[in-house]
């Protein structure tokens, strides 16, 4: 395997029960974060996801979800997707207008995600998506949290 990732283009042909252990061992031996691995359906994506996650360890595989809306409805996508999406785009380093966010060795090894995911749109996540860390006793600027957002 070592050989075929030396190389600068490698299809690897992999019977569906060996998919996600050559994962794994492809993400182990990689230095590049993360890996995209792209799968048809929501549910092939969970399965691989969490069959990574058991080679892997948690923390170390992302799902990306796509919107549960299609694209003609006039309704919005539901709020955890949008935070699970801008959640795992500031992990991977691709928000920030300051270019504030996580270290790039906290990246997640894989990030998982059907086709569906990849081909909608994202939206203006370079602010939106950085965090707002509020502790106890802090005291919020609404007009100013509300101005980063518009």
């Amino acid at each position: 395997m070592v050989d075929a990732l030396s190389v600068g283009s490698t299809a690897l042909a992999v019977p569906e029960a060996a998919t996600a252990f050559v994962l794994a061992g492809v993400a182990r031996l990689r230095e590049r974060r993360p890996i995209l691995v792209v799968t048809p359906t929501v549910r092939d994506a969970e399965r691989t996801a969490h069959d990574l996650t058991t080679f892997l360890g948690v923390g170390t595989v992302e799902l990306f979800p796509a919107w549960d809306t299609l694209p003609f409805e006039r309704v919005s996508p539901e709020v955890a997707t949008m935070g699970q999406r801008l959640r795992l785009l500031w992990h991977l380093g691709l928000t920030g207008a300051s270019g504030e966010g996580p270290a790039p060795e906290k990246a997640p090894a894989v990030v998982v995600a059907r086709v569906r995911a990849l081909l909608q749109r994202l939206g203006p996540v370079e602010v939106a998506a950085s965090p707002v860390t509020v502790t106890r006793g802090a005291q919020i600027d609404l007009e100013h949290l509300v101005s980063r957002l518009v």
